[in-house]
């Protein structure tokens, strides 16, 4: 992907793709493209340790989260690059984090290395008006826990 990003044409013959003299024209203005992955499985961290630029944990910021963050640190080690060359996305879901628990569990995230945080309105029974004002209480909350 990544040189199909940057190169006019790329020749590649891989496991399970082959690519013949292809490209992409244009090529993408944002150079590099930051690729983030999610999963949790331990073949899957070790991809995202060798390779991406950014995780998508899909768990609470909790002590079992915790260690499955230490063990994709120990990856992004192993695999000779810095624990700070791979983002961490935590993520909020309103629908089954209650609003007096928003700051402290962007601080728990923010404790186990976030370097960004999403706020999930799914099935939280929002219209689009009261998403805009959940969105502002969350940024107040944000603003206090900081």
């Amino acid at each position: 992907m990544r040189r199909l990003w940057t190169q006019d044409l790329v020749e590649f013959e891989g496991r399970w793709h082959r690519v013949n003299r292809q490209g992409i024209n244009p090529l993408p203005v944002q150079r590099p493209i930051p690729v983030w992955m999610g999963g949790g499985v331990d073949a899957v961290l070790d991809r995202i340790a060798r390779i991406a630029d950014g995780w998508f944990p899909q768990f609470r910021p909790d002590a079992r989260g915790a260690e499955t963050i230490e063990k994709l640190r120990g990856h992004i080690r192993a695999a000779g690059r810095r624990i700070e060359d791979v983002g961490i996305e935590g993520r909020i879901n309103m629908a089954v984090t209650p609003e007096a628990e928003w700051g402290a569990t962007l601080e728990a995230w923010r404790g186990l290395g976030a370097t960004h945080v999403s706020v999930n309105m799914m099935g939280a029974g929002l219209a689009a008006q009261d998403r805009i004002e959940a969105l502002r209480r969350f940024m107040d909350a944000a603003r206090a826990s900081a």
